[in-house]
Protein backbone atom coordinates (compact mmCIF):
# COMPACT_ATOMS: atom_id res chain seq x y z
CA UNK A 1 0.00 0.00 0.00
CA UNK A 2 2.84 2.49 0.93
CA UNK A 3 4.56 1.68 -2.40
CA UNK A 4 1.03 2.60 -4.42
CA UNK A 5 1.13 5.97 -1.81
CA UNK A 6 4.74 7.01 -3.18
CA UNK A 7 4.16 6.32 -6.94
CA UNK A 8 1.18 8.39 -6.65
CA UNK A 9 2.97 11.39 -4.96
CA UNK A 10 5.77 11.07 -7.77
CA UNK A 11 3.03 11.33 -10.74
CA UNK A 12 2.78 14.20 -12.36
CA UNK A 13 -0.93 16.40 -11.80
CA UNK A 14 -1.56 15.27 -15.29
CA UNK A 15 -0.66 11.83 -14.81
CA UNK A 16 -3.13 12.15 -11.54
CA UNK A 17 -6.00 12.79 -13.70
CA UNK A 18 -5.31 10.53 -16.66
CA UNK A 19 -5.30 7.52 -13.64
CA UNK A 20 -8.27 9.04 -12.13
CA UNK A 21 -10.45 9.26 -15.64
CA UNK A 22 -8.94 5.51 -16.68
CA UNK A 23 -10.58 4.28 -13.27
CA UNK A 24 -13.47 6.30 -13.73
CA UNK A 25 -13.66 4.69 -17.56
CA UNK A 26 -13.10 1.26 -16.37
CA UNK A 27 -16.05 1.79 -13.42
CA UNK A 28 -18.08 2.93 -16.19
CA UNK A 29 -18.17 0.43 -18.50
CA UNK A 30 -18.83 -2.10 -15.45
CA UNK A 31 -21.84 0.08 -14.45
CA UNK A 32 -22.96 -0.04 -18.34
CA UNK A 33 -22.51 -3.79 -18.71
CA UNK A 34 -24.29 -4.30 -15.59
CA UNK A 35 -27.30 -2.57 -17.07
CA UNK A 36 -27.04 -4.26 -20.21
CA UNK A 37 -27.44 -7.50 -17.86
CA UNK A 38 -29.61 -6.51 -15.11
CA UNK A 39 -32.27 -4.07 -17.43
CA UNK A 40 -35.33 -5.79 -18.46
CA UNK A 41 -36.01 -6.34 -22.16
CA UNK A 42 -38.32 -3.99 -24.25
CA UNK A 43 -41.38 -5.40 -25.14
CA UNK A 44 -41.79 -6.46 -29.28
CA UNK A 45 -45.03 -5.12 -31.25
CA UNK A 46 -44.47 -6.99 -34.93
CA UNK A 47 -47.91 -5.45 -37.15
CA UNK A 48 -46.92 -7.80 -39.87
CA UNK A 49 -47.76 -10.58 -37.87
CA UNK A 50 -50.47 -12.91 -39.12
CA UNK A 51 -53.82 -11.89 -37.58
CA UNK A 52 -56.85 -13.62 -38.23
CA UNK A 53 -60.48 -12.43 -37.96
CA UNK A 54 -64.16 -13.89 -37.52
CA UNK A 55 -62.88 -17.09 -37.33
CA UNK A 56 -65.22 -19.43 -39.63
CA UNK A 57 -67.98 -21.44 -36.73
CA UNK A 58 -69.64 -24.24 -37.21
CA UNK A 59 -73.66 -23.48 -37.06
CA UNK A 60 -75.03 -25.64 -34.69
CA UNK A 61 -78.56 -26.07 -33.28
CA UNK A 62 -79.71 -22.95 -31.06
CA UNK A 63 -80.08 -25.32 -27.23
CA UNK A 64 -81.65 -24.21 -24.19
CA UNK A 65 -78.61 -24.38 -22.41
CA UNK A 66 -74.87 -24.79 -23.03
CA UNK A 67 -72.47 -27.40 -21.96
CA UNK A 68 -68.81 -25.88 -20.16
CA UNK A 69 -66.77 -29.49 -20.40
CA UNK A 70 -63.46 -28.60 -19.65
CA UNK A 71 -61.41 -25.29 -18.58
CA UNK A 72 -61.40 -22.60 -20.72
CA UNK A 73 -64.69 -24.03 -22.01
CA UNK A 74 -63.55 -25.26 -25.43
CA UNK A 75 -60.31 -26.79 -26.31
CA UNK A 76 -58.54 -23.76 -27.69
CA UNK A 77 -59.60 -22.10 -24.16
CA UNK A 78 -60.57 -18.93 -25.15
CA UNK A 79 -62.76 -18.61 -22.21
CA UNK A 80 -66.00 -16.92 -24.00
CA UNK A 81 -69.60 -17.48 -24.23
CA UNK A 82 -72.05 -15.57 -26.11
CA UNK A 83 -74.69 -15.08 -24.06
CA UNK A 84 -77.99 -13.15 -24.14
CA UNK A 85 -80.41 -12.17 -21.06
CA UNK A 86 -77.53 -12.97 -18.96
CA UNK A 87 -76.86 -9.91 -16.73
CA UNK A 88 -77.23 -8.90 -13.51
CA UNK A 89 -78.56 -8.01 -10.70
CA UNK A 90 -78.52 -11.87 -9.92
CA UNK A 91 -80.02 -13.88 -7.16
CA UNK A 92 -78.94 -17.69 -5.61
CA UNK A 93 -80.43 -20.32 -6.47
CA UNK A 94 -78.83 -22.51 -4.67
CA UNK A 95 -75.67 -22.48 -2.54
CA UNK A 96 -73.02 -25.93 -2.24
CA UNK A 97 -70.40 -26.02 0.60
CA UNK A 98 -67.41 -27.96 -0.92
CA UNK A 99 -65.50 -28.26 2.40
CA UNK A 100 -61.95 -27.27 1.30
CA UNK A 101 -60.25 -24.76 -1.16
CA UNK A 102 -61.94 -24.84 -4.63
CA UNK A 103 -58.63 -23.02 -6.63
CA UNK A 104 -60.67 -23.61 -9.94
CA UNK A 105 -64.00 -23.62 -10.88
CA UNK A 106 -66.81 -26.45 -11.72
CA UNK A 107 -67.11 -27.97 -15.40
CA UNK A 108 -70.84 -28.53 -16.47
CA UNK A 109 -72.04 -31.35 -18.79
CA UNK A 110 -76.18 -31.53 -19.21
CA UNK A 111 -77.36 -31.05 -15.74
CA UNK A 112 -74.39 -32.34 -13.55
CA UNK A 113 -71.55 -30.06 -12.27
CA UNK A 114 -68.36 -31.47 -11.58
CA UNK A 115 -66.16 -29.74 -9.22
CA UNK A 116 -62.83 -30.89 -7.31
CA UNK A 117 -61.46 -29.54 -4.35
CA UNK A 118 -57.83 -28.89 -2.97
CA UNK A 119 -58.12 -32.11 -0.70
CA UNK A 120 -58.74 -34.35 -3.74
CA UNK A 121 -62.23 -35.15 -3.52
CA UNK A 122 -64.51 -34.84 -6.74
CA UNK A 123 -68.30 -34.21 -6.37
CA UNK A 124 -70.87 -34.22 -8.97
CA UNK A 125 -73.72 -32.17 -8.08
CA UNK A 126 -77.15 -31.70 -9.71
CA UNK A 127 -77.40 -28.28 -11.53
CA UNK A 128 -80.77 -27.49 -10.95
CA UNK A 129 -80.85 -28.16 -7.07
CA UNK A 130 -76.91 -28.35 -6.24
CA UNK A 131 -77.76 -31.66 -4.61
CA UNK A 132 -74.58 -34.28 -4.57
CA UNK A 133 -75.20 -37.13 -6.84
CA UNK A 134 -72.15 -38.84 -5.91
CA UNK A 135 -68.56 -37.55 -4.30
CA UNK A 136 -65.13 -39.93 -4.95
CA UNK A 137 -61.61 -38.95 -3.09
CA UNK A 138 -58.79 -39.52 -5.69
CA UNK A 139 -56.17 -38.29 -3.91
CA UNK A 140 -54.67 -36.19 -1.23
CA UNK A 141 -54.25 -32.75 -2.74
CA UNK A 142 -54.78 -31.48 -6.27
CA UNK A 143 -55.20 -28.28 -8.26
CA UNK A 144 -57.05 -28.06 -11.08
CA UNK A 145 -60.27 -29.03 -12.99
CA UNK A 146 -61.62 -32.00 -14.82
CA UNK A 147 -62.44 -32.65 -18.16
CA UNK A 148 -65.41 -34.60 -19.67
CA UNK A 149 -65.73 -36.55 -23.07
CA UNK A 150 -67.74 -39.43 -23.54
CA UNK A 151 -69.58 -40.46 -19.92
CA UNK A 152 -65.92 -40.06 -18.54
CA UNK A 153 -63.99 -37.27 -16.37
CA UNK A 154 -60.07 -37.19 -16.61
CA UNK A 155 -58.36 -35.20 -13.57
CA UNK A 156 -54.85 -34.62 -12.42
CA UNK A 157 -53.74 -34.79 -8.67
CA UNK A 158 -50.78 -33.22 -6.96
CA UNK A 159 -50.25 -35.94 -4.35
CA UNK A 160 -50.10 -38.45 -5.58
CA UNK A 161 -48.76 -37.11 -8.96
CA UNK A 162 -50.97 -39.16 -11.59
CA UNK A 163 -54.16 -39.18 -13.85
CA UNK A 164 -57.02 -40.34 -13.23
CA UNK A 165 -60.62 -41.47 -15.33
CA UNK A 166 -63.80 -41.86 -13.76
CA UNK A 167 -67.32 -42.71 -14.54
CA UNK A 168 -68.87 -39.50 -14.88
CA UNK A 169 -72.56 -41.27 -14.02
CA UNK A 170 -71.20 -42.77 -10.78
CA UNK A 171 -67.63 -41.71 -9.76
CA UNK A 172 -66.10 -45.13 -10.28
CA UNK A 173 -62.24 -45.21 -10.99
CA UNK A 174 -61.76 -46.96 -14.75
CA UNK A 175 -57.99 -45.96 -14.48
CA UNK A 176 -55.26 -44.42 -13.01
CA UNK A 177 -51.79 -43.49 -14.16
CA UNK A 178 -48.72 -42.79 -12.23
CA UNK A 179 -46.71 -39.86 -13.28
CA UNK A 180 -43.12 -39.43 -12.34
CA UNK A 181 -44.48 -35.27 -10.93
CA UNK A 182 -47.08 -33.80 -9.70
CA UNK A 183 -49.60 -32.31 -12.05
CA UNK A 184 -51.70 -29.57 -11.55
CA UNK A 185 -52.10 -29.24 -15.81
CA UNK A 186 -55.81 -29.05 -17.03
CA UNK A 187 -56.82 -31.71 -18.80
CA UNK A 188 -58.10 -31.63 -22.22
CA UNK A 189 -59.58 -34.64 -24.34
CA UNK A 190 -59.28 -34.87 -28.29
CA UNK A 191 -59.70 -37.85 -30.50
CA UNK A 192 -59.04 -41.06 -28.02
CA UNK A 193 -56.40 -39.10 -26.45
CA UNK A 194 -56.02 -37.27 -22.91
CA UNK A 195 -53.54 -34.47 -22.64
CA UNK A 196 -51.55 -32.94 -20.00
CA UNK A 197 -48.26 -31.84 -18.20
CA UNK A 198 -45.99 -32.89 -15.07
CA UNK A 199 -44.34 -30.96 -12.99
CA UNK A 200 -41.33 -33.37 -13.96
CA UNK A 201 -41.28 -30.92 -17.12
CA UNK A 202 -43.64 -33.85 -19.44
CA UNK A 203 -46.33 -33.41 -21.74
CA UNK A 204 -48.29 -36.80 -21.85
CA UNK A 205 -50.68 -38.09 -24.39
CA UNK A 206 -52.53 -40.80 -22.79
CA UNK A 207 -55.13 -42.95 -24.58
CA UNK A 208 -58.31 -42.29 -23.00
CA UNK A 209 -59.89 -45.37 -22.24
CA UNK A 210 -57.22 -47.14 -21.25
CA UNK A 211 -54.80 -44.65 -19.69
CA UNK A 212 -51.43 -46.22 -21.19
CA UNK A 213 -48.99 -43.94 -23.15
CA UNK A 214 -49.13 -42.99 -26.09
CA UNK A 215 -46.36 -40.37 -26.19
CA UNK A 216 -44.43 -37.99 -23.65
CA UNK A 217 -42.62 -35.21 -24.78
CA UNK A 218 -40.04 -33.45 -22.21
CA UNK A 219 -39.48 -29.92 -22.05
CA UNK A 220 -36.82 -27.76 -20.02
CA UNK A 221 -39.12 -26.84 -16.99
CA UNK A 222 -42.10 -27.70 -14.94
CA UNK A 223 -45.26 -27.65 -17.00
CA UNK A 224 -47.91 -26.57 -14.91
CA UNK A 225 -50.11 -25.20 -17.28
CA UNK A 226 -52.86 -27.28 -19.03
CA UNK A 227 -52.23 -27.46 -23.01
CA UNK A 228 -54.74 -25.67 -25.56
CA UNK A 229 -55.40 -27.75 -28.83
CA UNK A 230 -56.32 -26.56 -32.21
CA UNK A 231 -55.93 -28.06 -35.67
CA UNK A 232 -54.13 -30.60 -34.79
CA UNK A 233 -51.56 -28.65 -32.52
CA UNK A 234 -51.01 -28.60 -28.84
CA UNK A 235 -49.97 -25.23 -27.29
CA UNK A 236 -48.57 -25.65 -23.79
CA UNK A 237 -45.76 -23.31 -21.70
CA UNK A 238 -42.94 -24.18 -18.85
CA UNK A 239 -41.62 -23.19 -16.53
CA UNK A 240 -38.25 -22.19 -18.13
CA UNK A 241 -40.00 -19.47 -20.39
CA UNK A 242 -40.45 -21.61 -23.61
CA UNK A 243 -44.25 -22.06 -25.08
CA UNK A 244 -44.68 -25.16 -27.24
CA UNK A 245 -46.40 -26.24 -30.09
CA UNK A 246 -46.71 -30.13 -29.91
CA UNK A 247 -48.06 -32.63 -32.23
CA UNK A 248 -51.12 -33.84 -31.13
CA UNK A 249 -50.61 -37.44 -32.81
CA UNK A 250 -46.89 -37.90 -31.97
CA UNK A 251 -46.05 -35.31 -29.41
CA UNK A 252 -43.10 -34.27 -32.24
CA UNK A 253 -42.10 -30.54 -31.41
CA UNK A 254 -43.76 -28.14 -34.29
CA UNK A 255 -41.85 -25.28 -32.43
CA UNK A 256 -40.60 -23.80 -29.89
CA UNK A 257 -40.50 -20.28 -28.68
CA UNK A 258 -39.13 -18.22 -25.73
CA UNK A 259 -40.75 -15.41 -23.12
CA UNK A 260 -38.16 -12.11 -23.33
CA UNK A 261 -37.25 -12.73 -19.60
CA UNK A 262 -36.90 -10.72 -16.22
CA UNK A 263 -33.85 -9.60 -16.87
CA UNK A 264 -29.98 -10.88 -15.55
CA UNK A 265 -30.28 -13.61 -17.67
CA UNK A 266 -33.51 -14.90 -16.33
CA UNK A 267 -36.43 -15.73 -17.76
CA UNK A 268 -40.03 -15.88 -16.74
CA UNK A 269 -42.59 -18.58 -16.49
CA UNK A 270 -45.76 -20.01 -17.80
CA UNK A 271 -48.16 -20.70 -15.22
CA UNK A 272 -51.17 -19.12 -17.44
CA UNK A 273 -52.82 -22.37 -19.52
CA UNK A 274 -52.57 -20.63 -23.59
CA UNK A 275 -55.98 -19.36 -25.47
CA UNK A 276 -55.36 -19.81 -28.99
CA UNK A 277 -57.58 -17.23 -31.47
CA UNK A 278 -57.04 -15.09 -34.46
CA UNK A 279 -54.44 -17.09 -35.59
CA UNK A 280 -52.60 -16.69 -32.37
CA UNK A 281 -51.15 -18.11 -28.95
CA UNK A 282 -51.97 -16.12 -26.05
CA UNK A 283 -50.34 -16.55 -22.66
CA UNK A 284 -50.05 -14.77 -19.66
CA UNK A 285 -45.97 -15.06 -17.82
CA UNK A 286 -44.60 -14.08 -14.68
CA UNK A 287 -42.46 -11.97 -16.33
CA UNK A 288 -45.31 -9.30 -15.93
CA UNK A 289 -46.04 -9.70 -19.41
CA UNK A 290 -48.50 -11.31 -21.99
CA UNK A 291 -47.63 -13.00 -25.02
CA UNK A 292 -49.10 -13.37 -28.27
CA UNK A 293 -47.01 -15.86 -30.53
CA UNK A 294 -48.03 -16.63 -34.54
CA UNK A 295 -49.79 -20.15 -34.06
CA UNK A 296 -48.27 -21.57 -37.18
CA UNK A 297 -44.52 -20.47 -36.46
CA UNK A 298 -43.86 -19.26 -32.95
CA UNK A 299 -42.52 -16.04 -34.20
CA UNK A 300 -43.40 -13.25 -31.09
CA UNK A 301 -46.29 -10.97 -32.71
CA UNK A 302 -46.38 -8.62 -29.78
CA UNK A 303 -45.68 -8.79 -26.05
CA UNK A 304 -47.55 -6.46 -23.25
CA UNK A 305 -45.86 -5.16 -19.78
CA UNK A 306 -48.59 -5.19 -16.90
CA UNK A 307 -48.97 -4.24 -13.19
CA UNK A 308 -47.45 -7.63 -12.20
CA UNK A 309 -47.33 -11.34 -12.49
CA UNK A 310 -49.27 -12.89 -14.79
CA UNK A 311 -50.56 -16.10 -13.26
CA UNK A 312 -54.30 -15.90 -15.00
CA UNK A 313 -54.95 -17.77 -18.01
CA UNK A 314 -56.45 -15.43 -20.88
CA UNK A 315 -59.71 -14.40 -21.88
CA UNK A 316 -59.85 -13.99 -25.71
CA UNK A 317 -62.81 -12.42 -27.41
CA UNK A 318 -64.40 -11.67 -30.41
CA UNK A 319 -67.27 -9.94 -29.77
CA UNK A 320 -70.36 -7.67 -31.18
CA UNK A 321 -69.17 -3.91 -30.39
CA UNK A 322 -65.77 -4.66 -29.20
CA UNK A 323 -62.58 -4.70 -31.02
CA UNK A 324 -60.90 -8.65 -30.65
CA UNK A 325 -59.27 -8.38 -27.18
CA UNK A 326 -57.40 -9.99 -24.41
CA UNK A 327 -58.70 -9.99 -21.29
CA UNK A 328 -56.71 -11.08 -18.00
CA UNK A 329 -55.68 -10.04 -14.66
CA UNK A 330 -52.40 -9.37 -12.91
CA UNK A 331 -51.51 -10.00 -9.25
CA UNK A 332 -50.90 -5.87 -9.23
CA UNK A 333 -54.84 -5.96 -8.68
CA UNK A 334 -55.39 -4.81 -12.26
CA UNK A 335 -57.90 -5.81 -14.88
CA UNK A 336 -56.76 -5.38 -18.47
CA UNK A 337 -58.32 -5.42 -21.78
CA UNK A 338 -55.74 -5.25 -24.41
CA UNK A 339 -56.29 -5.47 -28.69
CA UNK A 340 -55.73 -9.01 -29.63
CA UNK A 341 -53.77 -7.89 -32.71
CA UNK A 342 -51.35 -5.52 -31.25
CA UNK A 343 -51.26 -5.91 -27.52
CA UNK A 344 -52.11 -1.80 -26.89
CA UNK A 345 -54.09 -1.63 -23.68
CA UNK A 346 -57.70 -0.46 -23.94
CA UNK A 347 -59.22 0.03 -20.92
CA UNK A 348 -57.84 -1.06 -17.22
CA UNK A 349 -59.47 -0.99 -13.68
CA UNK A 350 -57.95 -1.28 -10.31
CA UNK A 351 -59.09 -4.31 -8.62
CA UNK A 352 -58.22 -3.53 -5.27
CA UNK A 353 -55.79 -6.80 -4.55
CA UNK A 354 -54.48 -9.73 -6.47
CA UNK A 355 -55.82 -11.42 -9.11
CA UNK A 356 -54.37 -14.68 -9.75
CA UNK A 357 -57.04 -17.13 -11.25
CA UNK A 358 -58.81 -16.71 -14.56
CA UNK A 359 -61.71 -14.58 -15.16
CA UNK A 360 -64.36 -16.01 -18.36
CA UNK A 361 -67.06 -13.34 -20.70
CA UNK A 362 -70.05 -14.45 -20.25
CA UNK A 363 -71.97 -12.48 -22.94
CA UNK A 364 -70.44 -8.82 -22.47
CA UNK A 365 -69.55 -9.33 -19.00
CA UNK A 366 -66.09 -10.36 -18.01
CA UNK A 367 -65.90 -11.73 -14.40
CA UNK A 368 -63.01 -12.46 -12.29
CA UNK A 369 -61.93 -12.42 -8.84
CA UNK A 370 -59.72 -10.71 -6.08
CA UNK A 371 -57.98 -13.53 -3.84
CA UNK A 372 -57.26 -10.49 -1.43
CA UNK A 373 -60.46 -9.51 -0.79
CA UNK A 374 -62.46 -12.97 -1.89
CA UNK A 375 -64.83 -10.75 -3.82
CA UNK A 376 -66.00 -11.67 -7.37
CA UNK A 377 -66.24 -8.49 -10.17
CA UNK A 378 -68.27 -8.57 -13.39
CA UNK A 379 -66.69 -5.78 -16.04
CA UNK A 380 -68.72 -4.48 -18.88
CA UNK A 381 -65.93 -5.43 -21.85
CA UNK A 382 -67.32 -2.01 -24.33
CA UNK A 383 -66.66 0.83 -21.32
CA UNK A 384 -64.52 -0.90 -18.93
CA UNK A 385 -66.72 0.06 -16.15
CA UNK A 386 -67.77 -2.46 -13.16
CA UNK A 387 -71.70 -3.60 -13.43
CA UNK A 388 -71.01 -6.28 -10.95
CA UNK A 389 -69.95 -7.08 -7.76
CA UNK A 390 -69.88 -9.86 -4.90
CA UNK A 391 -68.27 -10.83 -1.81
CA UNK A 392 -67.29 -13.89 -2.85
CA UNK A 393 -65.04 -15.61 -5.00
CA UNK A 394 -60.96 -16.02 -4.93
CA UNK A 395 -59.13 -17.80 -7.82
CA UNK A 396 -61.23 -18.49 -10.52
CA UNK A 397 -65.02 -17.56 -10.21
CA UNK A 398 -67.31 -18.24 -13.10
CA UNK A 399 -68.84 -20.63 -15.95
CA UNK A 400 -72.10 -20.69 -17.33
CA UNK A 401 -74.57 -22.53 -19.77
CA UNK A 402 -76.33 -19.19 -20.81
CA UNK A 403 -78.99 -19.39 -18.44
CA UNK A 404 -77.17 -19.76 -15.31
CA UNK A 405 -74.16 -18.10 -13.19
CA UNK A 406 -72.24 -20.88 -11.44
CA UNK A 407 -70.33 -18.79 -9.07
CA UNK A 408 -67.17 -20.23 -7.33
CA UNK A 409 -66.12 -18.99 -3.96
CA UNK A 410 -63.39 -19.48 -1.71
CA UNK A 411 -65.14 -22.96 -0.64
CA UNK A 412 -68.14 -22.85 -2.35
CA UNK A 413 -69.90 -22.48 -5.82
CA UNK A 414 -73.48 -21.10 -5.70
CA UNK A 415 -76.08 -21.09 -8.78
CA UNK A 416 -77.00 -17.36 -9.95
CA UNK A 417 -79.79 -16.28 -12.00
CA UNK A 418 -81.20 -13.32 -12.94
CA UNK A 419 -83.55 -11.41 -10.68
CA UNK A 420 -86.01 -10.39 -13.40
CA UNK A 421 -86.19 -14.15 -14.94
CA UNK A 422 -87.12 -15.59 -11.46
CA UNK A 423 -89.86 -13.43 -11.17
CA UNK A 424 -91.16 -14.04 -14.59
CA UNK A 425 -90.86 -17.36 -14.30
CA UNK A 426 -92.98 -17.29 -10.97
CA UNK A 427 -95.87 -15.07 -13.11
CA UNK A 428 -95.90 -18.20 -15.88
CA UNK A 429 -96.60 -20.51 -12.52
CA UNK A 430 -99.04 -18.94 -11.03
CA UNK A 431 -101.59 -21.80 -10.48
CA UNK A 432 -99.49 -24.61 -11.42
CA UNK A 433 -96.79 -26.41 -9.34
CA UNK A 434 -94.78 -25.00 -7.11
CA UNK A 435 -91.01 -25.00 -7.72
CA UNK A 436 -88.98 -27.23 -5.53
CA UNK A 437 -86.82 -26.01 -2.98
CA UNK A 438 -83.10 -25.81 -3.74
CA UNK A 439 -80.71 -28.08 -1.90
CA UNK A 440 -76.91 -28.33 -1.00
Amino acid sequence: MARVIQIWRDWSMPQRVAAVAGVCLILAGAALAGYLVLKRPADVVNPEATFETRTKVKKKKRERTTNWPLYGLNRARTRYLPANGLEPPFRQRWHFDAGQLLEFSPILVGRTLYVMNNDAKVFALNSETGNVKWKREIGKLSASAPAFSRDRLFLTTLEPGQAVALNAKTGKVLWRRGLPGRSESQPIVEGGRVYLGDESGNVWGLDADSGKVAWQTPTAGNVKAGPAFHDGTLYVGDYAGEMYALRASDGGVRWKASDLGAGFGRSGRFYSTPAVAFGRVYAGNADGRVYSFEERTGDLAWSASLNGYVYAAPAVVDAPGTPPSVYVGTNGGTAYALDARSGSEIWSVDMGGEISGAGSVVGKIFYLANVDLEKTVGIDIESGKPVYNIDRGAYTPVISDSRTIYLTGYASVAAMEPKDRKRDSDKSKQGGKKASKAGG
